[in-house]
C-alpha cells in the first residue's frame, strides 16, 4: 500500500515574499516527490523509528546530489526524520484499521 494514496504528498505551502521562490519551493518539491517515492506503510510500527532513521539519510543524500542543501528542506519542514516517522505512522495505522474493518 503506497503511503498517501491520491491525497497530496505534503500539504505544507510556505508563505514567500514576491520574487523569493525558487530555492525553498525546489526543496519543497523535491521533498514531496521523494516522499511520495520512497515513503512505504510498514506493517509494524516497532520499526519506524529505524526506517524513519535510514529513509532520512537517503534523502539528505538524494537531496544533495540534487543540489538542495538539508537546510533548506529543514527550514521549511522542520526534522526531515520526524516527518518520515510521522508519514509512515499513519500509514501504518491506516493500514492497521483496515485490516480491522475486513
Amino acid at each position: 500500500m503506497h503511503l498517501f494514496g491520491d491525497a497530496d504528498v505534503y500539504d505544507y505551502q510556505p508563505a514567500q515574499p514576491p520574487g523569493n521562490s525558487s530555492m525553498s519551493e525546489h526543496a519543497i518539491e523535491f521533498l514531496q516527490e521523494w516522499i511520495g517515492e520512497k515513503v512505504q506503510c510498514q506493517s509494524s510500527l516497532d520499526r519506524i523509528e529505524e526506517q524513519a532513521e535510514t529513509l532520512a539519510k537517503e534523502c539528505a543524500a538524494k537531496a544533495a546530489e540534487a543540489g538542495i542543501p538539508l537546510e533548506d528542506i529543514q527550514e521549511e519542514v522542520g526534522d526531515i526524520q520526524e516527518l518520515i516517522a510521522s508519514k509512515l505512522e499513519e500509514a501504518a495505522e491506516a493500514d492497521q484499521d483496515e485490516k480491522n474493518s475486513d
